[in-house]
């Protein structure tokens, strides 16, 4: 899948006795140092400015030997170009380059530094034989009490490594951030930049956490290597019972996850930050070309919420063709049957409910150009590898995999399982109820979407103080730059500020109509979800035509405005057409948007879908206007309370 064009030159340069190694991006902005004489640290600086101040980094093992602090250290220099194919992802190539040093701590551990022009990143070593045994990993970064910091906790505080990875952004300084274990990314203000940090490679290793021990530090925490995992009576959910005193048991010839500080100069940058792909092994699957993205009528956001028909809506045969009728009428690709389907308290995913017709319902999609993709338990799926080979038989076409809930080392590797399995029998997978994604969708580029996303499920049940449209500016600038997004959007009943309401059986968004159908274009999804009922699609068909106008993958993706926290406009071209959208938190916003993206010799129809001039009251307010532009047009656009727009443009 995979074709790089590379010039590679290498250096060698040995340095013995050195106390201090450092590595600079191509365009020499950005310079990490290596300390490692007295205490093995790691620092950054950007223009000449600390970002990082010295952080003592490591490794530490059960035979009592470390990576750490090394007199005779060495380093091997290198630099290389590549363009990397990148399929589903948010462009469909790209260039880059970086400068690499390998640093040696000894016969056989170091440490491995790369400097982006758009970031750095370090990772550990060994060439141990046999397995080891990790105790622990120790980075301690310093970022100074006062740096402005964007922060996502675990919403378990008892047992803070077993979560959703679903969570807003605490804003705050440093200082004053909570002594709570904290997911990636977490980005933090340095001033004349942002610098998020992010991992990538999670391989047989468990995630890395922060956690704010010191009054200047966040410190990495992991999870331990499970001991005994049981399951709940519900869902046949499994969960760590008791863990190990180490975090990891490897093979001791590895490297270890990649440890990335990417850096942005203006929150545009932000977005469309490549790091994380970058750094991650190119894919195992050869031939992609029967990886399809798509969209999916979702039935479990709207509740099996249909109305106006004439049969009991439901889980059952019924109310399922309806859904894959909808779909076929507006050229919809997928219908997932979500929870209910078989009988998840058992963990009997082999067989379906009895009052439930698969067989039919696969048969009678395939008939109207539909697929259908089951839900699963990821535990219940992995005791049960023998449900790739059988329903891949069937016709279904992949599987959204939910309630992992943790990141410790055996769940990453499931991960990996899971995704090679489903690759193995020509399926995909969404990964929801996941942790952060860590690029393993490079490696294996059937791996569609990932959650650890605060989504629309959240409007569900979540309160008003959770403010999802101030979320929903955020994110992007941080989350995305991780990977993608399985934030299920499009609701069709939207509430303003002061009307909006948690109601589980018929939910509704915060925000306008406008802003919900700006989702599609501003969020990173190959595989994206019509999360409401197909009966209120239908009684909006001018809202429902514009979703499924909208490609799910393109070509390129540019960040024209925006500033994190407060909106922001996505632009992305596919073909020759661009597709633009914009949010805003809950303050109204007026921006005047250049089009000098556009190609210079071509006229465009424009179709402008926009918050209506009663959105602030009524947020399904919007208006639709059709006018022709070019690379010189400028255009003022007003987003209401918690609004936004759509900007569909063809030559």
């Amino acid at each position: 899948m995979k074709r790089l064009l590379f010039i590679l030159s290498t250096m060698m340069a040995f340095s013995i006795h050195a106390k201090t190694f450092t590595v600079s991006s191509p365009n020499g902005n950005i310079v990490a140092s290596i300390e490692t004489s007295g205490i093995l640290t790691f620092s950054l600086s950007v223009n000449n400015e600390i970002v990082l101040s010295p952080s003592a980094i490591g490794m530490c093992f059960q035979d009592g030997t470390v990576i750490g602090a090394y007199d005779r250290a060495s380093s091997e220099i290198s630099h290389k170009k590549e363009t990397i194919e990148a399929y589903l992802y948010r462009q469909s190539s790209y260039d880059t380059e970086f400068n690499q040093s390998v640093i040696s701590l000894g016969e056989d551990r170091g440490i491995i530094v790369r400097a982006y022009n758009e970031g750095v990143a370090y990772r550990f070593y060994t060439n141990i034989k046999g397995e080891i045994i990790v105790l622990n990993e120790k980075a301690e970064y310093v970022v100074g009490d006062e740096t402005q910091t964007w922060i996502s906790y675990s919403t378990n505080e008892g047992n803070p490594f077993a979560c959703a990875f679903q969570n807003y952004y605490d804003n705050c300084k440093l200082k004053d951030v909570k002594d709570i274990p904290a997911f990636l990314p977490t980005t933090f203000d340095a001033g004349e930049v942002k610098v998020t940090i992010l991992e990538a490679e999670l391989k047989s290793y468990p995630g890395m956490w922060l956690q704010h021990l010191n009054p200047n530090e966040l410190h990495a925490v992991f999870s331990k290597y499970p001991k005994v995992i049981d399951v709940y009576e519900h869902r046949y959910q499994s969960y760590v019972k008791e863990t190990e005193d180490y975090i990891c048991r490897t093979d001791g010839n590895r490297c270890y996850p990649w440890r990335i500080f990417s850096i942005s100069k203006h929150d545009c940058e932000m977005p469309v930050n490549n790091m994380v792909y970058s750094l991650s092994e190119p894919s195992k699957i050869d031939d992609v070309s029967w990886i399809k993205p798509g969209k999916v009528a979702w039935d479990w956001w709207n509740d099996w919420n249909l109305k106006g028909v004439d049969f009991l809506a439901g889980q059952n045969t019924e109310t399922y063709k309806y859904f894959i009728d909808f779909a076929s009428r507006n050229g919809i690709e997928y219908v997932v049957l979500d929870e209910g389907w078989y009988d998840e308290d058992s963990g009997d995913i082999i067989n379906p409910k009895a009052d439930l017709n698969l067989p039919l319902l696969i048969d009678y999609a395939k008939e109207k150009n539909v697929d259908i993709v089951l839900w699963a338990v990821f535990n219940a799926l992995s005791e049960h590898l023998d449900a790739f080979p059988k329903y891949a038989a069937m016709g279904v076409k992949g599987f959204k995999i939910d309630f992992m809930d943790r990141d410790d080392q055996t769940a990453t590797e499931q991960a990996y399982l899971l995704a090679e399995m489903a690759a193995e029998h020509k399926m995909f997978v969404d990964y929801h109820g996941f942790y952060k994604p860590t690029g393993m969708s490079r490696t294996w580029p059937n791996i569609l979407n990932y959650e650890g996303v605060f989504g629309m499920e959240e409007a569900r049940w979540t309160s008003p103080e959770s403010d999802m449209p101030l979320y929903d500016v955020t994110f992007p600038y941080i989350r995305m730059m991780a990977g993608n997004v399985d934030f299920t959007p499009g609701a069709m009943r939207n509430g303003t500020r002061y009307n909006w309401k948690a109601i589980y059986t018929s939910p509704m968004s915060m925000g306008t109509r406008c802003h919900q159908l700006a989702c599609y274009i501003i969020h990173d999804a190959p595989f994206v979800m019509l999360c409401d009922a197909p009966t209120n699609y239908e009684k909006e068909q001018q809202s429902t035509d514009i979703i499924c106008s909208i490609p799910e993958c393109f070509d390129k993706t540019i960040i024209p405005l925006g500033e994190i926290g407060k909106y922001i406009v996505t632009a992305r071209r596919k073909g020759d057409d661009w597709y633009v959208a914009g949010q805003t938190n809950w303050d109204s916003r007026d921006i005047e948007l250049s089009l000098d993206f556009l190609d210079v010799n071509k006229v465009y129809n424009a179709t402008i879908v926009k918050d209506g001039i009663n959105a602030h009251h009524n947020a399904e307010d919007f208006s639709i206007d059709n006018i022709e532009v070019g690379k010189e047009t400028k255009l003022s656009i007003h987003m209401s309370e918690g609004g936004g727009f759509v900007l569909l443009l063809h030559p």
